[in-house]
């Protein structure tokens, strides 16, 4: 095995926007013909970059590219997915081309498959990549459903051993997360499993390796958890907000924190 390097960060960021336009094109009508030549000058690109990091790099990149129809498979159900989940999206295209968390997905299903094939660092600088321009963290090693549906995304962040099920939503601010960062831990769970059909809605937290949210359940905005759910459950965070007439009101409100 050669001595591992790190990979030009610019040639990983132009090789992930290359495989996001050879799987869907929304720019460009590319000819069969042109999309086998942009396949292999591609994926000759992508073994040239592994080089620095295993001796398997050629064997990586023919699996990865041997696979990309899959993963686009899918990507397209997210997408779907996405599209019924957002009153506000008109159709797929839409998610494909401009959705922040359509592109933090697809860079994980790709890291995720070259993560599962122990290729060390390139899956973390996709997904690095991604998080530097949606704000949305998602460790490469994380296991994600199908299919699977972020909205807004930003601030959201997913750990390594987080563990999500099917047909589950995911809106701004949601961490998955650790209860603790102690080194000793690193080989064991850390953080929570979220099963089918769950919804985490905006700014939850739930943290610890034994946290399990139950199938069909409904995690409300600003939630703490730390704790296991069952199935089929609601929980929110009740806070009160008080609302009174100017008149009479000596109180200073221009304070600064």
């Amino acid at each position: 095995m050669p001595d591992i390097t790190i990979p030009n960060q610019k040639a990983v960021e132009k090789s992930i926007k290359s495989i996001f336009e050879l799987l869907f094109p929304t720019t460009h009508s590319f000819t069969e013909s042109e999309i086998e030549c942009n396949r292999t000058a591609l994926q000759n690109q992508i073994r040239d970059i592994l080089s620095c990091l295993t001796d398997r790099n050629e064997e990586i990149a023919m699996k990865l590219f041997k696979n990309l129809e899959s993963i686009k498979e899918d990507l397209i159900n997210d997408a779907d997915f996405i599209l019924a989940s957002d009153p506000a999206a008109t159709e797929q295209i839409e998610v494909i081309a401009i959705y922040p968390g359509f592109f933090a997905i697809f860079c994980y299903r790709i890291a995720n498959f070259l993560a599962n094939l122990k290729l060390p660092l390139f899956p973390r600088m996709i997904t690095e990549y991604a998080h530097r321009v949606t704000g949305i963290d998602i460790h490469p090693l994380a296991f994600i459903g199908k299919p699977f549906a972020i909205d807004h995304g930003t601030g959201i962040v997913i750990g390594e051993t987080a563990s999500i099920g099917n047909n589950v939503k995911l809106y701004q601010g949601v961490t998955l997360g650790a209860l603790s960062v102690d080194k000793s831990k690193a080989s064991k769970k850390r953080h929570p499993t979220i099963e089918d059909n769950v919804v985490l809605y905006a700014g939850c937290t739930i943290l610890g390796g034994d946290t399990v949210v139950g199938r069909n359940s409904i995690i409300g905005g600003n939630v703490w958890l730390t704790e296991s759910i069952a199935p089929f459950s609601v929980v929110y965070h009740k806070s009160e907000i008080i609302v009174r007439n100017q008149t009479g009101f000596n109180e200073p409100i221009n304070f600064i924190i």
